[in-house]
Order: C-alpha cells, then sequence, then structure tokens
C-alpha cells in the first residue's frame, strides 16, 4: 500500500490549457465562497499616487497629457486605499522635461529661450515653455523668470566656478557654494530630479574631493557627485503655503474629499455627541480666616 501511495506521489497529471483555465475559475469559486477573503491593499506615501493616472505617450509631446481620476481608488481592485481624495476640477498635465543636457566642452553653452508662463493644475509651481533650436520643451519656472529670458546650459566644470543667472543648468561643480538651486539630479544621467515643490531650493554648502554637499529644503544635508545637474534659482510659487482655502467648495474643487459624515451630533458615535453646557455656577467668595483661639490658665 505503501508504494503504491509513493507511486501516485510521483506521478504527474498533465491538463489541456482550457481544463487548467477551468480549474483555476472553479479554485477561484471556492476561494469566494469563503466567509472571509483577504484582499491585500497598498498603502498610499509608498510611492504609488491615487489621485490620478497620466497617459504617457511614446514620444515626448507638449501638449496636455490625457488623464484618468482615480479618486483616492487602488486602479485594479477599485478598492478605496486614500480616503481625502475625490472631486476637483479637470486638469490638463504637461510633460517635464526633466533632463538639461547641454554641451560638455569649454566655453560651449546651450542657450533656451523662454516662450510662455504658464500654471499647471497637477503641480504646485509653475511651468516654463521653452524653446531650443527646433524643439519645444516644458520646464519648472524660477521666482523670476519672465517670458522672453535667455536660459543657458552647460555640462563642463571649469576651475573656476561661473557666474549663473537664474533658471541656468550647470553641473554642481561649476557653481560657487551658497548658489541656490533646484530640479537636482540625484545620480549623475538619474531624470527623477529632488525639490520640484513651489517657492522651495536647495543651498550648495561646501565641497570636498568629488563631491558637493546640499542642504535640501528638509534642512539636511547630502553630498551629491560633482558632476550632477542642477537649476539655479528657486522656484515660482513662493505664496503657495500660505494660499488661504476660505470655503468648504474651494476644497473641494481642488479635490479633497470633505470629512463630513464621520461622526454623529445626537448619539456621539466616535466620542464627539454635542452636549448641552453645565448651568451656571457662581464664584464664592474665599472661606474667612479661622480665628485662632486664646486659651488663658488659672492657677489657684
Amino acid at each position: 500500500m505503501q508504494s503504491l501511495t509513493r507511486l501516485l506521489a510521483n506521478c504527474t497529471l498533465t491538463l489541456h490549457p482550457q481544463q487548467q483555465r477551468v480549474v483555476a475559475a472553479a479554485l477561484q469559486q471556492q476561494q469566494l465562497r469563503t466567509k472571509t477573503k483577504y484582499v491585500e491593499k497598498p498603502k498610499p506615501g509608498a510611492g504609488q499616487q491615487f489621485r490620478r493616472i497620466v497617459h504617457f505617450p511614446e514620444e515626448y509631446t507638449v501638449q496636455p497629457l490625457k488623464i484618468t481620476h482615480l479618486a483616492g481608488r487602488d486602479p485594479i481592485t477599485g478598492r478605496m486605499v486614500a480616503k481625502g481624495i475625490g472631486g476637483g476640477i479637470k486638469q490638463q498635465y504637461r510633460w517635464i522635461k526633466w533632463v538639461r543636457d547641454g554641451p560638455s566642452e569649454e566655453g560651449a553653452t546651450q542657450e533656451e529661450r523662454v516662450v510662455e508662463l504658464l500654471r499647471d493644475g497637477c503641480r504646485t509651481a509653475k511651468v516654463a515653455l521653452v524653446a531650443v533650436g527646433d524643439e519645444l520643451k516644458y520646464i519648472l519656472a524660477t521666482e523670476n523668470m519672465r517670458e522672453g529670458d535667455i536660459l543657458k546650459t552647460s555640462r563642463f566644470i571649469p576651475r573656476i566656478p561661473v557666474r549663473p543667472n537664474e533658471g541656468d543648468a550647470y553641473p554642481l561643480g561649476a557653481l560657487p557654494a551658497g548658489t541656490r538651486i533646484h530640479c537636482l539630479e540625484k545620480n549623475p544621467g538619474q531624470p527623477c530630479h529632488l525639490i520640484h515643490a513651489a517657492g522651495t531650493f536647495g543651498t550648495i554648502l561646501r565641497k570636498f574631493d568629488d563631491k558637493v554637499v546640499v542642504q535640501l529644503p528638509s534642512k539636511r544635508e547630502f553630498a551629491f557627485d560633482r558632476t550632477c545637474m542642477a537649476t539655479v534659482g528657486r522656484l515660482s510659487n513662493i505664496e503657495h503655503n500660505k494660499e488661504h482655502v476660505g470655503s468648504a467648495q474651494r476644497m473641494r474643487e481642488m479635490g479633497n474629499r470633505p470629512r463630513s459624515g464621520l461622526w454623529k451630533r445626537k448619539e456621539g458615535k466616535h466620542g464627539r455627541k454635542v452636549r448641552r453646557l453645565p448651568p451656571m455656577t457662581t464664584i464664592a467668595p474665599p472661606a474667612a480666616p479661622k480665628e485662632q483661639e486664646i486659651r488663658l490658665t488659672l492657677n489657684l
């Protein structure tokens, strides 16, 4: 009997692909029939955005891109992940070209002209439409950038630091200490930059060996490679964090779901019942001090 069991265990059953699909569907139905079904929900803030999906084409374009609004739901399961997202005015997403590439020869710079400054509803800082030869691209606008400005880009690191203007892009090794920068590369050639939010900037503190120490907006100091590209200046829309919302409708237009309905006013669910104020209390004067007893002793 043991030998027969061992023989059956070594046998493999080969199913047709259609039969395999039928078996998989039956197993899935059996799982759905159970009382509890474990679904692994993604956690918000782990690098995945549950506000919108941007449909990027294969080639770069300056045309506004199409967006699918998620309203805080997982795009695969449809389950609610981030409860504070929903509604909002329809926005247009403009594709930012993060890599600022230029010549690496001494004395040669690439000149770019600012054509237009505009607001992008999908980001806090303003966006600048820049012309380079016969090419158009979007970059993040700086605080004092104006239409018609000429921006310079170079990858050459001279022996003496350059004197850059706002909006110019240079390697960290070419900029003097104390320069305000944004759109900083984490590693040389890596397109995902740091310092994007409106009104933020990093500061070049010092240099040692082949490293450049930069203080980020969080006040933390990091040492980057001297060949990492950075854009000079502070990002635009510096009053963004001081903007007054003013009404619930305005908050809804910004794409934030209201928090109404979390607690009940009458029965006080979640411990927030609106109770009647206690009755008036009369403040009594302080008690009079006790009179000290005087004891007399009579000796006869």
